[in-house]
């Protein structure tokens, strides 16, 4: 029994593709986490009666992945034996490659990873700084040799029944520290497919999206780093720090969801939606 988490933020333009192939997936549950959509998302999404679909809606904007975070303590909750990761913008046809995923994680691996980047040669300059320092993270962590230059901020991934158990909530909404935590832990890491970035089929962002996104993710593999080296966790490089869309990340709203899923005074179901079943629909982040 697997679950497949689709994070998305105002995603009506890709939405319907991303569902189209994911409902074709040997998967039990589809959980859409709705990241403060201003748009016809959630219309779109409810729109498709299949009861494996839960929508976890939240209002507000949980910030860059969280809603995985999110995703992933609700298939926990829902005792699910892997879970598969695809972002609400990759509208390629990737099925097959989803399929490896869960494929890996059924036969043993805990942390199933996309390679983003085959046969590429030439990178502009900002994305070359980002994989200068994805690289250096990896190979602290011995793990460049097996993964390259893959990492779970990029590309679809999975997660088995034991690491979503054991990753702590931190690790999964920064992706770069499920891998820290992961070796950590003593889990298997692998890489299990490849798709070239074009084929995700993500739309292009403005260029000061990028900007924000790459110190994000530099950050975050700086957070690796330091830890990996027991040093003091920090973003910072000489005098610069790297915060990118950090600060938007809603921890305190990540802590008040793994709360309601374990408080009997508490409702999580103020937040699902389960297209063509009668559950009740609320829409409030503010448990």
């Amino acid at each position: 029994m697997f679950a497949a988490v689709i994070p998305a933020k105002n995603e009506e333009k890709s939405i319907l593709a991303v569902l189209t192939t994911v409902l074709r997936l040997p998967v039990s549950y589809i959980i859409i986490v709705l990241n403060g959509c201003t748009d016809r998302t959630l219309e779109l999404a409810r729109s498709i009666p299949d009861t494996r679909i839960h929508i976890l809606y939240f209002s507000d904007p949980l910030g860059i992945d969280i809603p995985r975070a999110i995703g992933a303590l609700y298939a926990r909750h829902l005792g699910v034996k892997g879970a598969l990761f695809v972002d609400g913008d990759m509208s390629g046809d990737i099925s097959q490659n989803l399929v490896s995923l869960l494929t890996a994680v059924q036969f043993g691996i805990d942390v199933a990873l996309t390679n983003c980047y085959p046969y590429i040669t030439h990178r502009q300059k900002l994305a070359n700084l980002v994989l200068k320092f994805r690289a250096k993270l990896n190979r602290e962590l011995d793990l460049f040799k097996s993964l390259g230059l893959s990492t779970p901020t990029h590309g679809p991934h999975a997660l088995s029944e034991h690491a979503l158990q054991l990753l702590p909530l931190e690790a999964i909404a920064i992706p770069p520290l499920t891998l820290y935590w992961a070796k950590k832990k003593g889990l298997l890491i692998r890489v299990a497919t490849s798709i070239s970035h074009e084929t995700l089929h993500s739309p292009r962002k403005h260029r000061q999206h990028a900007r924000l996104i790459a110190e994000t993710i530099i950050g975050d593999c700086l957070m690796g780093l330091t830890l990996s080296q027991d040093k003091p966790v920090t973003r910072s490089l000489g005098k610069h720090e790297l915060l990118g869309y950090h600060p938007e990340r809603r921890f305190d709203l990540l802590q008040q969801w793994e709360h309601s899923l374990t408080s009997p005074d508490m409702f999580y179901e103020q937040h699902v939606i389960i297209p063509g079943s009668f559950h009740p629909v609320f829409g409030h982040s503010n448990s």
